[in-house]
């Protein structure tokens, strides 16, 4: 994988335009979680220590036009307390607005530049809009994997414009997902999980030309019961998706492939917490119920292919994590892939908002060789799509 880090930039003296991911949760004017500013410190330290000006660069929600309420503003506190320096903000990402915040940093300040999305030239990659921003900076770093899907002005143009490289969380999500993908140790075991399998169908089908056993669970492992002739009674399913489920096994099977499908379930009477629930066989769902986890034998059999594996990829839960005791299949395989990380046996690599929360619920989720905060991004790679955003730092 080409792509430069900022040991191959000279960063002394230099204006380094910083693309970071700040989308932050806020509550009430707070950050209620600053886990992706935590994420983006070892970049902005290493070039302050390399005597060079961050300058970042991000957005914030999804304004139409300049929108006070989606304004960086909010986040600069959290930014200054993890720092523990000065964040000089400026009330606009081009123009004299920037200019000025960039003219008022000393030397080991940081600068925040104000949503690069209040301006609609952001969006469409506008080559004008682009060279306003490179016209701030003398070099260009992108720290935010999570926006590298998207072929945005601050994402993609401005590595076209300026000495550029991958900043240390991109290089870390890079190389993490090149070896667990792109030259992976095997055997590779896939977990795919959620509601739909329309929505995971590019992702299962570049995960067959790439791993050996894909796990299928959650909502998504319904519809292949269904597709097998099983009754799932009142369970989350994409009729429709049948026969897209039946040629997927195929192939699969086609390959010398394995997808790997409950055997059992846990099946309850409601969607909600504790609700009434029984164990029972994959191929024998009572009418009045619905299936809401993967079951002991199931897991069992999770843990068996584990055990063989040198690569784990996980994205999307076994079931309905987020209602005990509904939680217990995607625990206990997110404990057993955490042990097998932490032992140094296996590496094991996972992503998708759904997926970090279950696996940080579980209390696995540090204990992973590497989890990806990305959502989007990280699905689109798993896909096998060309993420401009890292293309651009290639070329």
């Amino acid at each position: 994988m080409g792509f430069r880090s900022l040991d191959d930039l000279d960063l002394k003296g230099k204006r380094v335009l910083v693309r970071v991911d700040l989308n932050l949760p806020v509550e009430e004017g707070r950050v209620t979680d600053a886990t992706r500013v935590e994420r983006i410190l070892p970049t902005i330290e290493e070039i302050l220590d390399k005597g060079g000006t961050p300058i970042l660069l991000a957005h914030f929600g999804r304004p139409k036009g300049r929108d006070e309420s989606q304004s960086l503003k909010i986040v600069a506190p959290a930014l200054t307390r993890a720092l523990r320096r000065e964040v000089v903000f400026g009330a606009d990402c081009v123009g004299p607005d920037a200019e000025a915040a960039i003219r008022a940093a000393r030397p080991g300040d940081v600068v925040l530049l104000e949503n690069t999305r209040f301006h609609k030239e952001e969006e469409t990659n506008d080559p004008e809009f682009a060279r306003r921003l490179a016209a701030l900076g003398d070099l260009y770093v992108n720290d935010a994997f999570s926006a590298a899907h998207r072929a945005h002005a601050s994402t993609e143009g401005l590595a076209r414009l300026l000495p550029s490289a991958a900043g240390r969380a991109m290089q870390a999500e890079l190389e993490a997902l090149g070896k667990a993908l792109s030259h992976p140790a095997r055997p590779v075991v896939a977990v795919v999980g959620g509601a739909k399998v329309s929505s995971k169908l590019d992702l299962i089908g570049n995960l067959l030309d790439k791993v050996d056993v894909v796990v299928i669970g959650g909502g998504m492992a319904n519809t292949f019961l269904s597709a097998q002739g099983h009754e799932v009674g009142k369970s989350l399913q994409e009729a429709d998706m049948r026969e897209t489920a039946r040629a997927i096994m195929a192939k699969a099977e086609a390959a010398g492939k394995t997808i790997l499908l409950p055997v059992d379930v846990v099946a309850a009477t409601e969607f909600k917490p504790d609700a009434d629930h029984v164990v029972v066989s994959a191929e024998a769902v009572p009418a009045d119920r619905m299936i809401l986890d993967a079951g002991p034998q199931s897991v069992a059999r999770i843990a068996e292919a584990f055990d063989k594996a040198k690569t784990i990829v996980w994205n999307g839960p076994l079931g309905a994590f987020e209602l005990t005791p509904f939680d217990a299949a995607t625990n206990a395989a997110a404990l057993k892939a955490a042990d097998l990380a932490e032992s140094g046996r296996a590496l094991a690599v996972a992503g998708g908002g759904d997926t970090v929360a279950a696996l940080n619920a579980s209390g696995a989720g540090e204990r992973f060789t590497y989890v990806s905060t990305a959502g989007g991004a990280f699905l689109e790679w798993l896909e096998g799509k060309t993420l401009p955003g890292v293309a651009a730092l290639e070329a």
